[in-house]
């Protein structure tokens, strides 16, 4: 018996629509960096972008548990002495609602350059509407 090995077909991917309203945000992006890696498919292989694409609506209505809304802190460094600045959850998501699932999903893919490139198969956006009505994506229920 051979191992498989899946070969890299960007034709055959499919997309995937996940609504985050009312969601727990882990539960959202544990199951978006699934199907961005591959992980749902029989022909999985770690080495290759064998995922498929996934869009995710309804970002500024997603849920955090307990006292995360206040006590989450996302950095980010400006590169200058001092340069260090902290955001709450609370205020990301009034400002950029999608970076908090894009920087949940993030940290859940691979940390090299398959991963850089498996994020940006990952299209968020605040509200319901969104612009990939053309690839008939197929509504996941969590």
């Amino acid at each position: 018996m051979k191992t498989y090995m899946a070969k890299f077909e960007p034709d055959k991917r499919k997309w995937y629509l996940i609504d985050a309203k009312g969601k727990v945000l882990g539960r959202v992006a544990t199951e978006a960096a699934r199907i961005l890696r591959g992980k749902n498919k029989p022909t999985f292989t770690p080495h290759v972008d064998c995922g498929d694409f996934v869009v995710v609506v309804n970002a500024k209505y997603v849920k955090l548990t307990g006292r995360k809304w206040e006590q989450k802190k996302y950095y980010r460094h400006s590169g200058y002495i001092g340069g260090l600045k902290e955001v709450k959850a609370s205020e990301m998501v009034k400002k950029h609602p999608e970076r908090l699932i894009v920087h949940a999903v993030k940290g859940m893919l691979p940390k090299n350059r398959l991963g850089n490139r498996l994020i940006t198969k990952l299209k968020v956006y605040p509200e319901a509407e969104h612009p990939h009505k053309a690839q008939n994506p197929v509504k996941i229920e969590l």
